[in-house]
């Protein structure tokens, strides 16, 4: 995934990030990755789109996700994904009881890193099996 949206951050200032800003990305990118899978892979109206979408961004399904690929990581990725989990959220989620939700911020925790650090070629392998 060649990045369009250039970030200018050293990767020592991404590192100082808090997690919840990792995650905060992370969302944006999972989200645009799978729209963008469904729109190339389907012909559905955009509500179908976003019924769809849900199935895979939903925190349940990152929760699964991260759980499937985490023999996957290495030993700095599974640290991004400990600090996203371990990270202080004051947020309740709605759909998802807490365990799930915290898996899904650590998810989406390394995916915002791997971004942000432009370890565009890395985000793009575990974006692939992820959905795969």
């Amino acid at each position: 995934m060649e990045s369009f949206i250039e970030t200018s951050r050293s990767i020592q200032e991404v590192k100082l990030l808090p997690p919840l800003t990792w995650a905060y990305i992370g969302d944006c990118v999972y989200e645009l990755y799978i729209r963008t899978k469904l729109i190339n892979e389907t012909y559905m109206k955009p509500h179908a789109l976003h019924i769809e979408s849900i199935k895979y961004v939903k925190a349940s399904a990152q929760s699964e996700i991260l759980k499937r690929i985490y023999n996957n990581l290495t030993e700095e990725e599974k640290d991004i994904v400990r600090r996203g989990r371990n990270a202080e959220n004051h947020h309740l989620p709605k759909n998802a009881n807490v365990q799930e939700y915290m898996y899904a911020t650590a998810y989406e925790a390394l995916l915002g890193y791997l971004y942000l650090t432009k370890q565009t070629q890395r985000l793009q392998e575990i974006l692939k099996i992820s959905v795969d």
